[in-house]
């Protein structure tokens, strides 16, 4: 079978390997069908990641067909569509133990620490995979995984409907928190430095565009609130500066969530969160989030046809990549069909 392996920053081969088996009672084979491309994979590929290990086949929005089930698998059959869990945590840790598993102690994620799902066939314990009706489309299917995320990042923000949010960046991540905060009644401003974006997230509903480029974004945040700032600022540019800005723009009792891999200082001042009383909170990946996307999906609740722009054959991962990376291309999420 083909996987697409990074052998190392900015190494990325098409390579030929068995097509793996079951080695676990509990384990199940997937025939991969799609996987979206994250912006997670575009740093891994380029070695800007920070927790990443090499060589490594990347891909984590995954989804397929079971082909393969252990003995004592029972929670899927042959021919279940499913789509990949990429977080694999321990059970047993503090983290775990109080309901944490997306930042547990001895955390493994698919394309990042171990080996992710852009290969035509995937081994994975069935805990890991997640059973969708067959009448969704592959490419639907992928997007699961990165609202699972948006998810977690409302969750952790506490949105609700009374939330006034601003969203700093308008990448795949920023509009799907968008998509998910204007599913909870928030009122939402997007801004990013490149005007279309800003478009995809007029399309997604945003209630004020900003290009932080020409205009300053603390006026115009304060200017759209009244002079109070958003209740909930999210962090989705992940720039040194964005966090200093975020603080700038979020009202006094308000929620800042970072979701930065960045390991580079910032200027903070504790002056800046203590007198205002501000939460700083982090969001990683996901916690238990499959199911309820699921169930969002199903419902209708959130429609995400629209935010796949292109498609390639795996085997044009290269092809794919470079448009990702030209900015004077017009693109939402990209996805691979396998």
């Amino acid at each position: 079978m083909k996987a697409l392996l990074v052998q190392a920053p900015n190494q990325l081969e098409i390579v030929e390997r068995p097509i793996p088996t079951i080695a676990s009672t509990t384990d199940v084979l997937v025939k991969v069908k799609a996987g979206g491309i994250c912006g997670s994979d575009v740093h891994i590929y380029h070695g800007t990641s920070s927790v990443a290990t090499y060589p490594r086949v990347i891909g984590h929005e995954i989804a397929g067909i079971v082909e393969s089930i252990g003995t004592d698998v029972s929670s899927l059959e042959l021919g279940d569509h499913v789509v990949l869990d990429p977080v694999m945590n321990c059970g047993q840790c503090y983290q775990c133990k109080i309901g944490r598993g997306n930042v547990c102690s001895k955390l493994q994620v698919r394309s990042v620490h171990i080996d992710g799902g852009y290969q035509e066939w995937i081994v994975v314990p069935a805990i890991s995979l997640y059973k969708i009706p067959k009448h969704f489309s592959w490419e639907e299917a992928v997007m699961i995984e990165p609202f699972t995320v948006a998810k977690q990042v409302c969750s952790r923000a506490e949105i609700t409907k009374e939330d006034r949010v601003f969203i700093m960046g308008a990448g795949p991540l920023g509009l799907s928190v968008l998509k998910m905060a204007k599913f909870y009644g928030a009122t939402c401003y997007v801004s990013d430095i490149m005007d279309n974006k800003l478009e995809f997230a007029k399309l997604y509903g945003a209630d004020a565009l900003i290009n932080a480029t020409n205009t300053n974004v603390k006026e115009t945040i304060l200017e759209l609130t009244q002079g109070d700032g958003a209740t909930v600022v999210i962090d989705a540019a992940c720039t040194n500066k964005s966090l200093e800005q975020a603080l700038e723009c979020v009202c006094a009792a308000g929620r800042v969530i970072a979701l930065g891999f960045g390991n580079q200082p910032t200027g903070i001042s504790q002056l800046s969160i203590t007198a205002r009383e501000i939460d700083i909170r982090g969001s990683r990946l996901h916690n238990n989030k499959f199911p309820e996307v699921i169930a969002d999906f199903i419902a209708g609740n959130l429609e995400v046809k629209d935010m796949i722009t292109h498609r390639f054959n795996f085997m044009d991962i290269h092809q794919a990549l470079a448009l990702i990376e030209d900015p004077k291309k017009e693109k939402g999420k990209v996805v691979l069909l396998f």
